[in-house]
């Protein structure tokens, strides 16, 4: 295997093909690069762009978009002709037709090979072979580059597949089956695994490059984990008291204290959301969820508790190790004073328990609220570890919606009209988490509240741990 000196440049693939064919949808996909250009008028293209892959500042891989052919037949007839030296074949080509408008894409196109590049052909898989495609392919051919044919399925039609897939291997060193507008993170490593096949020299480097891409996955899941950490510590741990003098409105006190803390909480998840998006690079597009997608609902909606968090009986579970601990050392504080704000509110909060089991567990005090004594109202910290887990499970469904989202993808208005059909009573992840994965997140619940700082910290690490577990079992497997 040849491995790439600190010096070497790196690999450059231009992407090829016909217009309209799916060549900018594939190239952003696999750059991550929502900046790309992709339009369903064909010829839109029409110079060569470089999207260079950037990984801890260091340019690993490069692709280069490049107009379509002009004129396949007319510069496969002068290849076929030509008497020169078969090494300068592309350049005596750009050469002798760089004046002619009518060899303008086509020698374009050519351009970066002529440079060294490698190539990716890109075909419509769900249309027939064509004599043109043929006459593009032996041009390609001709060329003598590194090359690979990636079939791009942009709908489910296969009845071509078979005809493409037989003409592709009389001409390149590697073909493979590619939906640009779906491939996730996997599909993506397995093509650049492809690639290493089309030219031993290029083994090496191209490993190299994977080795870059996966590492960098990971770094992106451990940032992801500490930005969920962090934004279940606040929004669990958050409190605020205001004063309650004998002659104030207390119930509108209660109703205020309430929607700050809501407000907070779901300020903080749509920070984080946000951060998480950024870090899987999608900068440009507002991606829009499925329309049934029970995120579309707010973070306090009743449906919200209905569908996402524990089942009644692993939350009762829960509430058994945790919260009614945690609860106790709360109504202390309170001198056994309390008050149910959030279900005298009428609040998401007491529509989901009620339909738990362990309902004085989970409802009034024990969910959030108290009121220290007759001059102060407070609301927080948490005492219902259902918020974590609610939490957790709306993190995660946005995490597997943006990392599966392919950034050549630009089909919105039918992306947000897909809908999911699951009508299970639990649409989330941590439901079906082990024991001890839950032991993990009610110990973190918990130890959240201890002063002892030590315990917190190892309870920050476990959950930390776990998370980046998930997110990559999420990455992998969808």
């Amino acid at each position: 295997m040849n491995t790439p000196s600190l010096q070497s440049p790196p690999p450059t693939f231009a992407i090829v093909g016909h217009p309209n064919e799916g060549k900018s949808s594939v190239l952003s996909t696999l750059s991550e690069d929502d900046s790309v250009r992709v339009s369903p008028v064909p010829g839109e293209t029409k110079e060569c762009r470089t999207f260079p892959v950037i990984i801890d500042n260091k340019e690993v891989i490069r692709f280069t978009d490049t107009p379509g052919f002009q004129n396949p037949r007319k510069t496969l007839a002068w290849m076929q002709q030509y008497q020169g030296d078969d090494r300068d074949l592309i350049t005596d080509f750009i050469r002798s037709h760089r004046d002619d408008p009518a060899f303008h894409d086509d020698c374009a196109l050519l351009a970066p090979l002529a440079a060294g590049a490698g190539l990716i052909f890109v075909v419509d898989g769900s249309r027939p072979l064509r004599n043109i495609d043929r006459a593009e392919m032996e041009i390609l051919r001709l060329t003598g580059r590194p090359r690979m044919a990636i079939i791009n399925c942009k709908d489910e039609e296969s009845s071509f597949l078979a005809g493409w897939q037989n003409e592709f291997r009389k001409h390149f060193n590697s073909v493979r089956l590619f939906n640009s507008n779906k491939a996730t993170y996997g599909q993506r490593i397995a093509l650049l695994n492809s690639l290493k096949s089309i030219d031993q020299e290029l083994e090496g480097v191209i490993a190299s490059v994977i080795q870059a891409f996966q590492a960098d996955w990971q770094n992106r899941n451990r940032q992801t984990a500490t930005l969920l950490t962090t934004m279940l510590s606040e929004s669990l741990l958050y409190h605020k008291t205001v004063a309650c003098p004998p002659v104030a409105d207390e119930e509108k006190l209660k109703k205020e204290l309430h929607k700050k803390y809501t407000a907070f909480v779901s300020k903080r998840e749509r920070t984080a959301h946000q951060q998480i998006r950024r870090l899987f690079k999608h900068n440009i597009f507002n991606l829009q969820l499925p329309g049934q997608s029970i995120l579309q609902q707010d973070l306090f909606a009743a449906k919200t508790w209905q569908f996402l968090g524990l089942t009644a009986n692993q939350l009762t579970m829960a509430g058994a190790i945790s919260g009614a601990a945690l609860g106790a050392g709360l109504d202390t504080l309170a001198a056994g004073i309390s008050f149910g704000v959030f279900t005298a509110i009428g609040g998401a909060f007491g529509a989901a328990a009620a339909a738990m089991k362990g309902k004085e567990m989970l409802t009034g005090a024990r969910l959030l609220g108290m009121k220290l004594d007759k001059q102060q109202l407070q609301v927080g910290p948490v005492t219902n570890v259902q918020l974590l887990y609610i939490l957790l499970d709306r993190a995660l469904l946005y995490y597997s919606h943006i990392t599966n989202w392919a950034h050549g993808r630009r089909d919105y208005p039918e992306a947000a009209a897909e809908t999911e059909d699951d009508e299970n009573d639990k649409q989330g992840y941590t439901s079906g988490w082990t024991k001890e994965e839950r032991r993990v997140c009610d110990r973190f619940f918990k130890k959240l509240q201890s002063s002892y700082l030590p315990d917190r910290d190892q309870a920050e690490t476990e959950l930390h741990a776990l998370l980046r577990e998930k997110l990559r079992e999420i990455s992998e497997r969808e």
